[in-house]
């Protein structure tokens, strides 16, 4: 499977941004996706996990709760991340990511990666 993720950018905070990501090479329907991000000098961590399928299994970081959507279209073969509210803390590289089936919040579960899209917020 591979991942494209893209629609990173500049924003001010407050404003709003929605990342995509296209898989192709696999049955996109039959993978769990998320959301992962990783700031300068800090580590990969855990944004938003959507369930294969329906996708009606959804989970998120409590520091995205409220103000971040995982949404997904098995015709598109694409993974969404909307993001509002952005906050100045929110800056980072976006990867998105690929698991058969089940969610997962811990990045090493997932089987593939996406390139990454930058995503700067400022204040």
């Amino acid at each position: 499977v591979q991942l494209q993720a893209s629609g990173g950018g500049l924003v001010q905070a407050g404003g709003s941004l929605r990342l995509s990501c296209a898989a192709s090479g696999g049955t996109f329907s039959g993978y769990a996706m998320g959301w992962f991000r990783q700031a300068p000098g800090a580590v990969r961590e855990f944004v938003a996990t959507i369930g294969w399928s329906d996708g009606r299994a959804t989970y998120y970081a409590d520091s995205v709760k409220g103000r971040f959507t995982i949404s997904r279209d098995n015709t598109k073969n694409t993974v969404y991340l909307q993001m509002n509210s952005l906050k100045p803390e929110d800056t980072a590289v976006y990867y998105c990511a690929a698991r058969p089936r089940l969610t997962s919040r811990i990045a090493l579960e997932y089987e593939y990666w996406g390139q990454g899209t930058l995503v700067t917020v400022s204040s």
